[in-house]
């Protein structure tokens, strides 16, 4: 059974989902792919455990802490694939951006193949059920472009200057 619970974030109304005491979901109402990966539908059920800790963890990156993602059990559903993208996204330091590119470079290494194409790891990142704990909205494209946040890109920009990134190189394309 998969479960349910509301978060008011800062910047708009975030659902946690959990099975099995891990995390499962953290989405943005109305982003794209919400629910992704869950089957069928989640009970609402506020008083679990992984939930209180979860939001404390939101609540102390609100306030511009920088909780580890280690403190949370985490079991997002995804391919091997997606799986290995996901991990590559929690090593991405706070407060900074990597590329698309460098991700399908070392997904590629890792994978023992020559390349990836940057759109699959874009495919990958655009279904992260666990937005902000698994940070893909600090992916942007090689030239600074600000693209593929599911959530919104003035929810990723929001998030990135909360994170204290330097913006002046970044753009959000045409």
């Amino acid at each position: 059974m998969y479960y349910s619970t509301a978060y008011a974030s800062p910047i708009g109304m975030m659902t946690l989902a959990c099975h099995n005491d891990k995390l499962a979901g953290l989405w943005f109402r109305g982003q794209k792919y919400y629910g992704g990966g869950i089957p069928g539908a989640m009970a609402g059920k506020d008083d679990i455990p992984v939930f209180i800790t979860a939001k404390n963890w939101l609540d102390r990156y609100f306030a511009g802490e920088k909780p580890g993602i280690d403190e949370l059990p985490l079991a997002p559903a995804g391919s091997a694939f997606r799986l290995c993208v996901w991990r590559m996204l929690c090593e991405i330091p706070y407060g900074t951006v990597t590329t698309y590119a460098a991700i399908a470079k070392k997904a590629a290494a890792h994978m023992g193949r020559d390349r990836l194409s940057s759109q699959a790891v874009g495919g990958a990142v655009g279904h992260n059920p666990l937005s902000i704990i698994i940070p893909c909205h600090r992916v942007v494209g090689s030239n600074g472009s600000l693209t593929g946040y599911a959530g919104g890109l003035d929810i990723k920009m929001k998030l990135l200057e909360l994170e204290g990134v330097d913006m002046r190189g970044l753009f959000v394309p045409k």
